[in-house]
């Protein structure tokens, strides 16, 4: 595994009106791995990741992506940067396969439309309009969206939700191949994913980072569920 820092995260803070959404959290992510982010539902996983993307603004802290602040990133950075939102993001009017083409457009070395499509089942739907695309797959189309341009650094947030078994499969082994050559962070929800991809594991809570490290320093000789949970439990927000 390559020792390089792609992703990292130090004292980030970010406020949401009277929430802290994000408190003191520090993290990194490896180019050449799986980063795989868990936690319940306002943990704080999300608005890291948008702070990381460029969409939110730090409070306090910092957020470095390839060593640049994303917020102030410049055209030529954010080409390098993959993205799949938790929902939403994709143009619903035109066709999956004038969306995936568009985006490969933007990208000087992009991966083949068509191959993607083929991988990910989406050739069958390709000329449909994504508004009439079953969630699954709009996910998929996402998916591919975020990863057609070859990036450096891919942030996918919860990429396997509402995925059939099958689809599910397709999809990890397409993350493990880009975390060849690219730090890929993930959040998910399930425990399976995480042991199954994940080379690097962060757990968050109310907004801070409960545990960090290797999967086996973060189990400590126990299942992720089990570690999970006694880190998690108690108030929720």
């Amino acid at each position: 595994m390559c020792a390089v820092s792609a992703v990292e995260v130090v004292g980030l803070r970010r406020d949401v009106g009277a929430v802290r959404a994000v408190d003191d959290a520090s993290w990194s992510a490896q180019s050449g791995a799986v980063t795989a982010v868990l936690g319940p539902n306002g943990a704080g996983k999300t608005t890291t990741m948008e702070c990381l993307e460029g969409l939110q603004r730090p409070t306090a802290g910092t957020a470095r992506v390839l060593g640049v602040d994303p917020w102030r990133a410049p055209a030529e950075h954010r080409a390098r940067i993959g993205v799949m939102l938790q929902d939403g993001g994709l143009p619903v009017s035109t066709t999956a396969r004038r969306l995936l083409r568009h985006v490969a457009r933007l990208h000087r070395f992009p991966a083949d439309v068509t191959t993607l499509m083929t991988r990910l089942d989406l050739e069958r739907v390709g000329d449909r309009s994504v508004r009439r695309l079953s969630g699954g797959e709009r996910q998929r189309v996402a998916l591919a969206a975020a990863l057609v341009g070859r990036p450096e650094v891919a942030f996918l947030d919860e990429p396997t939700a509402g995925l059939d078994p099958h689809a599910r499969l397709e999809v990890w082994d397409l993350v493990r191949e880009t975390a060849q050559s690219a730090a890929v962070v993930v959040t998910t929800h399930s425990f399976e994913e995480a042991e199954r991809l994940a080379d690097h594991v962060v757990i968050m809570n109310l907004g801070r980072v409960v545990a960090e490290g290797s999967l086996a320093e973060v189990c400590d000789g126990r299942s992720l569920e089990e570690r999970y949970f006694s880190l998690t439990r108690g108030v929720r927000r």
